[in-house]
């Protein structure tokens, strides 16, 4: 069976590589096409637990999701997990590999091409088409040594490229043809056509520019890309902000945006959520009154703790306890409840031990073997309604508080913790907001005791079906046919 390829790569990060590969891979499965996704090297804080054990980007496993695929290492065989500004956990085929920073990374380089090529075999012996999705941009001059993640990759493995730029940023031209002229002749070459992402106008407009586009360049516009407004898409990396249109909420909802937060797409059901006003508070910002307060994780917990002390956030728990307001505790957010988060192996800086919030009656040590699994089994709370998420931390939790736990597991597991005067809980279990009744049941024990049942699986799935309606549209497959052949 010969497998076709194509890859994605963008202008700049955030230009829709993403949603286009999801889109594309909705479009052949729904046309019958065995497709798989890929992306050689991702750095993200958001990832997803995979049907093999191991952690993959979050957006590889929503592109997944729409080739109709369980999440697997090989869809994202390098990881980068930033644990600071010049270090970085690498993944290498779901599994901790080691910590390096850029330099010692780039050194690095040939052994993750060396898991970049195996996955991309395996890839390409099962599936009839592979789309791939690039990192950040080609053209970035002083990452071109050795890149394994964007044309490096292209041309290790002869893979046709198209070139996705988002003109909402404006300069769209500049950033294809700048692009374009900052890469080799082969590289140039391998480029067969251009991709503008959320346009939003009229497009005759746009008519003179593309003509003149193609004209300079010698490349097709494949297509025009519309903005998509409220598409729930899981993020790569950035925290999304936007919001649907609301009208009347019931609820006050607020995070911290720590430096690095993690997995942050955890609140997306809160963030969405048409009775709940959720806001993610940044730095610098002074944290405003709420009913509900979510930690969420964290890649560095103590270094995050020490930011939300810095920035008020441990006084203003305090005083919203002392009102009655509620607070969740997710993964590292849980850590920090706790009483203390002992490093004795110095995993996330120097070795030593942190007082924690003291919010539940537990403390967390944190150790070298990550725990990977997806999980599902039933909330502790009124009803006990129907769980599923996933685990990935460092940390193993004690304490008398573990006798009151939050959630549990259908492996006989019990997991997290729920404050004696029922103002706190706390679990390791990530996704907990995404199942319906598990949501109901959370935003109940927050205070809003009467509220739509709300099922974001379901409306994660109509909006890649939306997402690959709009592309399918939008992009001329008669200039792409020769890039699928067959297809």
């Amino acid at each position: 069976m010969s497998c076709h390829a194509l890859m994605v790569q963008g202008t700049t990060s955030d230009a829709g590589k993403s949603t286009l590969v999801a889109a594309i891979c909705r479009i052949l499965k729904r046309r019958g096409v065995r497709v798989a996704p890929f992306k050689p090297q991702n750095m993200a804080l958001n990832s997803a637990v995979t049907v093999d054990g191991g952690e993959i980007g979050r957006a590889q496993a929503l592109q997944a999701l729409a080739a109709g695929l369980a999440p697997h290492t090989d869809f994202n065989p390098v990881l980068l997990k930033p644990t600071t500004d010049r270090k970085a956990q690498v993944i290498i085929h779901g599994k901790v590999a080691t910590d390096l920073d850029a330099k010692a990374y780039h050194a690095y380089k040939p052994r993750a091409m060396g898991a970049v090529l195996e996955s991309w075999g395996r890839l390409t012996a099962a599936y009839e088409a592979v789309i791939v999705e690039g990192a950040g941009s080609p053209a970035e001059i002083n990452l071109r040594d050795r890149d394994i993640a964007n044309m490096g990759f292209a041309e290790a493995v002869d893979c046709p490229v198209i070139l996705v730029a988002d003109i909402d940023r404006g300069g769209v031209f500049a950033h294809l043809v700048g692009t374009l002229d900052l890469l080799s002749p082969s590289e140039q070459a391998r480029v067969k056509g251009f991709v503008i992402n959320r346009f939003r106008g009229d497009i005759g407009l746009l008519e003179s520019g593309l003509t003149w586009l193609e004209k300079r360049t010698g490349k097709p516009v494949l297509g025009v890309l519309p903005y998509l407004h409220g598409l729930m898409l899981d993020a790569e990396d950035a925290i999304a902000t936007a919001t649907m249109a609301k009208g009347a909420t019931k609820l006050k909802v607020v995070a911290p945006a720590y430096p690095r937060v993690s997995n942050h797409n955890d609140l997306d059901p809160l963030r969405l959520h048409p009775e709940v006003d959720f806001r993610w508070v940044g730095p610098g910002e002074a944290p405003p009154p709420a009913d509900l307060i979510v930690l969420p994780g964290s890649k560095a917990v103590r270094a995050d703790l020490d930011w939300l002390r810095s920035q008020g956030w441990e006084a203003a728990i305090r005083k919203h306890l002392r009102y009655g307001g509620k607070v969740i505790g997710l993964c590292g957010g849980y850590q920090m409840l706790g009483r203390a988060i002992h490093d004795p192996a110095g995993l996330e800086g120097a070795a030593g031990s942190l007082a924690g919030l003291g919010v539940l009656d537990v403390e967390t040590t944190l150790e070298a073997e990550k725990q990977l699994r997806n999980v599902s089994g039933h909330l502790l709370l009124d009803g006990q309604p129907a769980m599923t998420g996933y685990e990935i931390h460092l940390g193993v939790t004690a304490g008398d508080g573990l006798v009151r736990p939050a959630v549990s597991l259908g492996d006989g597991r019990q997991d997290g913790a729920i404050s004696d005067d029922e103002q706190a809980l706390g679990t390791y279990c990530h996704g907990l907001f995404d199942h319906p009744q598990a949501l109901t049941a959370l935003l109940a024990w927050a205070g809003m005791t009467e509220s739509a049942q709300v099922d974001f699986a379901a409306r994660r799935e109509a909006d890649l079906d939306r997402l690959a309606d709009s592309v399918e549209a939008a992009l001329d497959w008669e200039k792409l046919r020769p890039l699928l052949p067959g297809l």
